[in-house]
């Protein structure tokens, strides 16, 4: 099988974002579903739709793209660019050829687009099965069948898992990780569940805080204080329990652990059910906690901070889902955005702040971006 070719009119016009074309190395890719998820924000892609982007995105000053970029787009391509020489005979020789519908090559192949093998078809043949010592993606886990049980009996090593995992992968929708549709629908969670499932506990313990005694001015200086807290709980949870990485024991069981608890997250960066925690994953977390509120500080206090901790928590989820999946505001969560995925696509060692880089600054782990 060849691949379909396209003349660079054809890419040219397809620039908009309900139609989104580009050219990399010769070879044409649609990347119209990838817009809205572009880790740079859609701006990028569509300022250089239709055109050539091969010297862009190895450019380290302008926008330097890691390996798994690269593996990403493979995702997309649809055809090769038809070279000037090939263009002129093609056009004299189908004078009669309609333009290309937007989109169309999505659904059949265009018979009216000419499908003549070219030369970098004949020396690389996409087509061709893939070889499983040189493809990374192919040797790990295949993206359209069930993960978990993948990964139970791949029997990968901590190295390569971890190789692996944070080579991120992009889908149109989301991975499937249990093949029980009643074990599936429970890794789920839409970022609307985050306040109606947590906002009913936090005017609960706000509540109770003023039951116990405390007055409105130092409920609010409480809340505001747990607030803060949340902020370092939210910099010591996300380094050192998600990113356990160089502590974490090489046994599939563990592996496996790490992927359910946030590996997942950064091999498909971009699923929109598994970017906010599920509220049982949070229950766990937060009872731990309350826990240790109630130890350390008197009633009536601990029931205002940790109003204003399960609050900071709800702003933390909705900031995630936000700068993974909005066109956002350009004071503070511009900067917050790309310094996120960063920490996605460039570095994972690093960057560990959601809401703020404060802590980062503080520990030493600030990007570099």
């Amino acid at each position: 099988m060849t691949l379909q070719t396209f003349t660079i009119q054809q890419v040219q016009a397809q620039k908009s974002e309900d139609s989104c074309w580009i050219v990399h190395n010769s070879k044409v890719y649609d990347v119209t579903s990838f817009v809205q998820d572009h880790p740079g924000g859609e701006e990028y892609i569509l300022d250089h739709a239709g055109q050539d982007i091969t010297a862009l995105m190895k450019d380290e000053l302008e926008h330097l793209h890691s390996e798994g970029a690269y593996e990403m787009l493979d995702e997309f391509l649809i055809g090769s660019l038809v070279s000037p020489v090939q263009q002129s005979t093609t056009s004299t020789n189908n004078t009669d050829v309609p333009p290309l519908t937007p989109g169309l090559h999505q659904r059949k192949p265009n018979a009216s687009v000419t499908t003549t093998p070219t030369d970098l078809e004949i020396d690389e043949d996409y087509f061709k099965p893939t070889d499983l010592n040189a493809d990374k993606k192919n040797k790990f886990l295949d993206l359209s069948q069930p993960l978990l049980w993948q990964l139970w009996k791949g029997n990968f090593s901590k190295a390569f898992y971890l190789e692996q995992v944070h080579t991120p992968r992009h889908l149109p929708g989301s991975a499937r990780i249990f093949a029980s549709p009643y074990l599936e629908v429970f890794t789920k969670t839409p970022w609307y569940v985050i306040p109606i499932f947590w906002l009913p506990i936090i005017i609960y313990n706000a509540n109770r805080s003023l039951e116990s005694g405390l007055s409105t001015n130092q409920l609010s200086a409480c809340f505001i204080f747990g607030m803060f807290l949340w902020t370092l709980a939210e910099y010591i949870l996300h380094r050192f329990l998600f990113h356990v990485d160089d502590s974490l024991p090489d046994s599939t069981i563990w592996l496996v652990a790490h992927f359910l608890l946030h590996g997942i997250h950064h091999y498909i960066p971009m699923d929109r059910l598994r970017l906010v925690m599920p509220p049982a994953l949070g229950v766990a977390l937060a009872v731990p906690l309350y826990k240790l509120a109630q130890t350390i500080f008197p009633t009536p206090q601990a029931y205002a901070i940790m109003s204003g901790a399960f609050f900071g928590y709800v702003l933390y989820d909705m900031t995630h889902y936000y700068l993974h999946h909005a066109k956002v505001f350009r004071i503070h969560f511009k900067k917050m955005k790309t310094y996120h995925l960063a920490h996605h696509y460039k570095n994972y060692e690093a960057g560990y702040g959601i809401t703020s880089i404060l802590f980062d600054k503080i520990f030493g782990t600030e990007l570099q971006i």
